[in-house]
């Protein structure tokens, strides 16, 4: 359905503020990639979980998203990345946000070489901004999530969100900069002159982006079934692979059930020990309902014995009752039960966009009114077998 890809690569950015020039520090803006669409509609999985509050959603890789929370709020520190004086700042109208500009400055005009053959940052700020080949980016809207949007999809609490293909741009000009190539060629850090194990220099040049290789990549399924096939998809290209070859995976929608699942157990616990007493008391109602049945029928059951009617007869009698007794109930409680799905769908479906959550299957509808029936004779068996031994003489006398 869609895909993020997270890269270590730094974007050097710059702003300006009237006359002035001033760096922006990635970090402070909660800088994160935002999910692309598979599909013919790029943003549909955006729109699916965010609401637009102003602006339009990106039409090119220099369009960003200001992401809020949703309170509408965010991070004073990106505010002040983006120019505005957040410390006496309590609240501001999104279209003083809209059209902010930064502009992403390409590494052959953000470090330079010193005498020493290592590299510096260019602190000519105006020359850098008003290079040739920047990029200027612009804040094209701003994006609330919904409330069942996942938590994982960007940054938490807020930040500036771009497209993955930014990344591509930088990284595709900064692979041939002069800085990566000579990262490349020395194990000490150029700009430190530190001392690199392999990781680290990996590190360091996919952060000068010379490494277009993302670091994570989260993938959306369109539904559970999609998702278990990509898994296995994944356990299989791991089999003959070496543990550091392997793909490493989280599968966040089965941690998500699983964290529920506690919680879904205690609840069907308690059900389950309503259901219990229900049970119980139910059968002590049907055994008293049976009995006082077999009381007020006594000379009944005089007439049957003084006619030749056996003990297991006289059972049988009261043992189909209970049975019609089950079957009908159980039938009735069904059908309320499948009347009852259509409200309580319209109910849930008004507070949550979910459709169908309350259904009714025939399996189990059957088996429901199995257990009705069994339940229903179980309870009434007993008096069933009292009604059986009475004495054919005593019950003729009774009135």
């Amino acid at each position: 359905k869609g895909v993020t890809y997270s890269r270590l690569v730094n974007m050097n950015m710059i702003r300006k503020d009237g006359e002035n020039y001033i760096p922006v520090t990635s970090a402070n803006m909660n800088w994160s990639s935002y999910p692309v669409s598979l599909n013919e509609n790029k943003h549909s999985l955006m729109n699916e979980h965010y609401d637009v509050l102003t602006g339009t959603m990106p039409e090119t890789p220099n369009d960003l998203m200001l992401v809020v929370d949703t309170k509408n709020r965010i991070n004073k520190a990106v505010m002040k990345e983006l120019g505005f004086d957040a410390d006496n700042l309590e609240e501001i109208d999104f279209n003083e946000i809209i059209g902010k500009e930064l502009k992403v400055v390409m590494n052959d005009d953000y470090y330079v070489k010193t005498e020493y053959g290592t590299y510096s940052y260019n602190t000519d700020l105006a020359a850098m901004y008003n290079a040739e080949n920047t990029l200027t980016l612009r804040i094209s809207c701003i994006v609330r999530p919904k409330e069942d949007s996942p938590t994982s999809m960007m940054s938490e609490g807020g930040g500036v969100a771009y497209n993955d293909e930014l990344a591509q741009l930088v990284i595709d000009n900064s692979k041939n900069s002069e800085i990566v190539k000579a990262q490349e060629q020395s194990d000490v850090n150029v700009l430190s002159m530190e001392a690199m194990d392999e990781e680290t220099k990996k590190q360091t040049i996919a952060y000068l982006g010379g490494n277009e290789i993302p670091y994570a990549i989260q993938l959306y399924p369109y539904d559970f079934e999609s998702k278990d096939k990509m898994l296995e998809y994944l356990d299989k290209y791991n089999e003959s692979l070496e543990a550091d070859d392997q793909i490493i995976y989280t599968d966040m929608a089965s941690m998500i059930s699983g964290m529920s699942d506690g919680i879904m157990d205690g609840i069907t616990i308690v059900l389950i020990a309503f259901a219990g007493t229900n049970l119980i008391v139910s059968l002590i109602m049907i055994a008293i309902i049976t009995y006082t049945s077999v009381l007020e029928r006594t000379k009944e059951i005089g007439i049957l014995k003084a006619l030749g009617a056996r003990k297991k007869d006289i059972t049988r009698v009261f043992d189909a009752e209970t049975f019609i007794l089950g079957v009908t109930s159980g039938m009735l409680g069904i059908i309320i039960a499948k009347l009852l799905t259509f409200p309580i769908n319209a109910i849930i479906y008004s507070l949550t966009d979910l459709k169908n959550v309350a259904h009714l299957k025939i399996s189990h509808a059957l088996i429901l009114v199995a257990i009705s029936t069994i339940l229903t004779m179980l309870g009434g068996h007993i008096p069933a077998r009292m009604a059986a031994k009475r004495d054919a003489v005593e019950a003729l006398r009774s009135e």
